[in-house]
This record gives structure tokens, sequence and C-alpha cells, in this order.
């Protein structure tokens, strides 16, 4: 299949190509445990995802309206429990597994770029088996800065060596739309991800209900 002018693919991770919110929100739980405030049900986790572990740890003790004693102690406490839960509920995302395999087959290069920790992104990465599908992976802690800004879509698409112009972001975000936009990257938006707002309200050339219509959407 031609894939009209779309020359690589970059990929959102949680809310794209995986759901996450299960290990997550035991994570978050568990941190919420040390201070001895109660737990969050998943779809509260799910509405305070999108701009990073960091962001998702101030959100939850807002929510609480809790100010921990330190919270640089507890942000590090955040990154190693999660540590210990990165691929235990987490599952693919609808058409992710056969997406990948047959842009793969068609020799499309492909870019991983997520606010996630890169070193939590590797691991669920190599979970997968799906390294080799990926010609860069670009995570919070590669020294970039994160979405909405448009930083590390750039990079992938150097590293990849194609134009921003001839490349395709697809997430399920606000931030990752207005990273595409803000990049002059063609915009793909999936439903079913982390979001509460309507997702043709983030300005996407493209809004598809799961990843199996992506094929056809990269030809357009």
């Amino acid at each position: 299949m031609s894939h009209s002018g779309r020359r690589a693919v970059l990929f959102d991770l949680d809310g794209t190509l995986i759901d996450s919110v299960p290990d997550i929100a035991g994570a978050l739980n568990e941190l919420m445990g040390l201070d001895e405030l109660p737990p969050f049900s998943v779809d509260e986790v799910r509405r305070m995802i999108g701009r990073g572990v960091n962001v998702l740890v101030q959100r939850a003790y807002t929510a609480r309206q809790f100010t921990p004693q330190s919270l640089v102690t507890r942000l590090n406490d955040m990154h190693e429990i999660y540590g210990r839960y990165l691929t235990g509920a987490t599952v693919p995302m609808p058409g992710a597994m056969a997406v990948l395999k047959q842009l793969h087959a068609e020799a499309m290069p492909m870019a991983l770029v997520t606010n996630k920790l890169l070193t939590a992104t590797e691991t669920i990465v190599d979970h997968f088996a799906w390294r080799p599908y990926f010609g860069t992976i670009i995570g919070d802690g590669a020294g970039l800065t994160l979405k909405p800004a448009p930083d590390m879509l750039l990079a992938a698409c150097e590293r990849l060596g194609v134009s921003p112009k001839d490349a395709a972001m697809v997430g399920d975000s606000a931030a990752d739309i207005d990273s595409a936009r803000r990049a002059g990257i063609f915009a793909i938006v999936v439903r079913g991800g982390y979001v509460t707002e309507p997702v043709e309200t983030f300005g996407a050339d493209v809004v598809l209900d799961d990843l199996n219509g992506l094929l056809g959407a990269l030809v357009r």
C-alpha cells in the first residue's frame, strides 16, 4: 500500500498504543498510601494522565488537597514504585499490534514519542517485543521539552531522516495534536484514550475510532 506523502509515523504511547491506566493507578495509589491518603479509582487516574508522571503526581496531590513535606521526594518515590508496576496489567490498545506489524512489514520508519519516563517506556517496549519496530524512542529523560512542545517530534523526524511535513503523528491527547501542529506534522487523533474533552476539538487532520483505521488515514 502507498501511504501518499507519509514517509514516517510517530506514535504516542499511553492511550494510543497501550492501555496502562490500571498499572499507573496501582502505583499512584501506593504512593498516596505513603501519606495515608485515600486511593483513586481507575477512571479518576485516567482523567489525570497526559503530561508525564511528575504532572500526574502533582495533580493527584492537588485533587486530595494535600501538600507533601517534600514533593521532590514523592516524585522520586513514584518513579521507583511505578517501576514495579510497568507491565502487570498493561495491554496493547485495539489494533496496535496489527498496525505496527503491518507498517514494519512495509518498511515504514516509525518512532515512539512519549512524555512517559524513557526508562519505563523502554521496559514496556521490550515487554511487547516492539523495539524492532521503532527507529527511535524518545521519552522523558531524553533532555527535550515534553509535549505539547514540538521538540520531541522534531527530534524524532531528524533521527529518522525525514522532513516533518512528510511525517504523521498519531496520538490520543490535545498535547499530541498540539505538538504535531507546532512541528508542522500531519496530526491523527485516536478516540478511546485518556482525555475527557471531545477529540474533535483538538484540531487534528484526521480523527479515528481506533488504530484499525490508521493505514487508510495515512493515504489521505
